[in-house]
Formats: structure tokens, C-alpha cells, sequence
């Protein structure tokens, strides 16, 4: 195992992301003990440079981060933390801790599907009158059947070679997936475990 290379200060940059989505929650400073805490506790452990102290993330919030994993990078001066995190990660109250954006936009990248995530989650809890998640969810048969039709059409739309047609259909398929995996509280873990085992 790499040996850690903590700065001058003794503290190391911790990048914390949900581990469902890989969202990017937080970037926070680590010591040796706070490391060594995170490996014995399973809960997230950060050094307050403000403060001077050892911290437990969500010790006064609740808002806890349970350590799924702990890699750290090629020069083993930073860890990346793959957390399961209850609550809002920010102290704002946002999912994240970068949920502001101050150039481009999201709309093309992965960060959508943590959001849709959310917004799925959400209507499962407090069902909004007039939405269609809310329509599927109320009835089965509906969803599951949306699920089997968008494959066959994105299935077609990959014979047809229209990039288009090919995105629109797999945006409506992993929509319904995502519907269904909520609908019946699938944990995501028990997919990637599943996916690991296709790496070959």
C-alpha cells in the first residue's frame, strides 16, 4: 500500500463523493489520525484548519458520511472518499458543496443524473399531482411495461445508426430504468457489485 504524503502541515486534500453517483460532495483536509479514524470508525473524519481540531463530518448536523472506500491518487497526496451520505453534504443545505455553477453547464455531463436522482426520490416521497414519474409509479404494469418498450426502441435506433434518435430513445430508457430502480428500492450497490463481475 502507497505510503500517504501529507503536506507541511501534516493534512492531506480529501475529495468526498456520493458513492451511488459519484457526485462530487465536498473537498475537506485530512491529518494521520483523522485517516486512521475514518478506517477504524467506517464514518468520515476531517482536520478543521479554522478550527484546529479533528472533526466527525455531521457530528452536530447528523448529516454523517459512511466510508464506502478510500483510494488515493498516483502521487498518494490525496485521497478520494467514496462515501453514503445521509442528509445534505453542504452546510447550506445543498446536496453538494458545488452546486454553483459559474461557467458552461451540467445539461451534457454526468451531474444530471444525480440530480434526476433526487427529483425521482422526491416524487416517490411527495407525490406531485399531474407529474408522469408520479403517473408510473402509481401504476406498475405502466412502468415496467415503459421499461421493456424503450429498450426495443433503442434497440432499433441503434440498427438505424441516427445518433439522435439513439440518445433521445436512451435518455427515455435509463429515465424509465432509474423510475422502476426507485420504485422498488433496488440498492445500486448490488448493481455495480453485479457490473464488477462483466469486467473481462
Amino acid at each position: 500500500m502507497a505510503e500517504l504524503r501529507f503536506d507541511k502541515d501534516g493534512l492531506i486534500p480529501v475529495v468526498v463523493q456520493d458513492h451511488v453517483t459519484n457526485e462530487v460532495l465536498m473537498v475537506a483536509w485530512a491529518n494521520p489520525e483523522a485517516v486512521e479514524l475514518m478506517k477504524a470508525t467506517g464514518y468520515a473524519h476531517f482536520w478543521s484548519r479554522s478550527r484546529q481540531r479533528l472533526w466527525r463530518k455531521g457530528e452536530e448536523s447528523g448529516h454523517v458520511q459512511r466510508v464506502v472506500s478510500i483510494q488515493t491518487d498516483c502521487d498518494a497526496d490525496t485521497l478520494l472518499v467514496r462515501v453514503e451520505q445521509t442528509g445534505p453534504a453542504c452546510h447550506t443545505g445543498s446536496p453538494s458543496c458545488f452546486s454553483e455553477t459559474i461557467h458552461g453547464s451540467t445539461d451534457g455531463t454526468m451531474g444530471v443524473i444525480p440530480d434526476l436522482r433526487r427529483v425521482l426520490l422526491d416524487r416517490l416521497e411527495n407525490p406531485v399531482e399531474g407529474s408522469y414519474t408520479c403517473l408510473l409509479y402509481s401504476d406498475e404494469n405502466k412502468m415496467c411495461k415503459k421499461v421493456i418498450e424503450e429498450a426495443g426502441e433503442f434497440a432499433l435506433a441503434v440498427k438505424d445508426g441516427d445518433d439522435e434518435n439513439m440518445a433521445w430513445e436512451l435518455a427515455d430508457l435509463i429515465y424509465h430504468a432509474m423510475v422502476a430502480v426507485a420504485k422498488a428500492g433496488l440498492p445500486m450497490e448490488k448493481v455495480y457489485e453485479k457490473l464488477a463481475e462483466r469486467r473481462r
